[in-house]
């Protein structure tokens, strides 16, 4: 039996982003899952990614982009002072110049439109949380249902695969229910449809004993929380919490991350 062709590199950092049409990512990524170190390879990725952006996290990059942007408008704009006939189009052609090399990843190909990846769902097509522990400066990825202790620092991302609005929400040992995207509001967030989409801040685990669950909860529209929230809080106070799913219709999808805490 003639073994598949091993998914390039390029071809597996489209996959991981999401930046192929539905149809192609799903063949993709079904053809990736197919191979002896696919999934392994994905999932390599994805964690990569997750450190990354608890290393950078958007808002820093944002700011950063922003002000490489105006150095080089400002530029920009003192040669066309000394070249008035480059003016018209000197200046913005470097402030463009600037997001597009320092905003696009070395090596990528163009980027695709967005597209709604749920429409052909495959094997590992789902959406999830990744945590990752920050440590002695450096960002630990953890796996469901690792040891923390109170005071550990983690960074949420979540893996949207296609689905368009969605929730974060965390319940603990105690039976504490907290907000984590959107931290406050009546109604769902936008999530970002394809990749590895780290929350703007880390959360410190509290001393609630026993556990610390993650849920993402994801729908194709947009949704009001409140009823999210009281499924959250009728499962907090059940023995079950630990291991039950969130009582919510089918509309919704749901994926949880665990944390297990150790005694004081």
């Amino acid at each position: 039996m003639r073994s598949p062709t091993r998914t390039p590199d390029w071809l597996l950092e489209r996959i991981a982003l999401g930046e192929l049409p539905p149809e192609e990512l799903a063949r993709a990524r079904a053809r990736l899952l197919e191979e002896p170190d696919g999934a392994a390879r994905l999932a390599a990725l994805e964690a990569d990614t997750a450190a990354t952006l608890v290393r950078h996290p958007p808002a820093d990059v944002a700011r950063w982009v922003s002000a490489r942007a105006r150095r080089f408008q400002a530029r920009g704009e003192r040669l066309a002072r000394r070249f008035p006939f480059l003016a018209t189009a000197l200046v913005p052609a470097l402030a463009a110049v600037a997001l597009v090399v320092l905003v696009r990843p070395q090596g990528a190909g163009p980027v695709a439109p967005e597209t709604r990846v749920e429409e052909t769902r495959v094997k590992g097509l789902e959406p999830r949380l990744t945590v990752h522990r920050q440590r002695d400066g450096a960002a630990e990825a953890l796996a469901n249902g690792a040891p923390a202790a109170s005071g550990d620092v983690v960074q949420l991302a979540y893996v949207a695969a296609g689905r368009g609005h969605g929730v974060i929400l965390s319940v603990d040992g105690r039976g504490t229910v907290t907000l984590h995207a959107p931290e406050s509001g009546a109604g769902s967030v936008p999530l970002a449809p394809a990749g590895t989409h780290a929350l703007p801040g880390a959360y410190a685990l509290d001393d609630a004993p026993g556990f610390e669950r993650f849920f993402l909860v994801t729908a194709e529209a947009p949704f009001a929380l409140e009823e999210v929230l009281a499924a959250a809080r009728s499962l907090a106070g059940r023995p079950e919490a630990h291991t039950s799913p969130l009582p919510l219709p089918s509309r919704y999808m749901q994926a949880s991350f665990t944390l297990e805490k150790s005694s004081p």
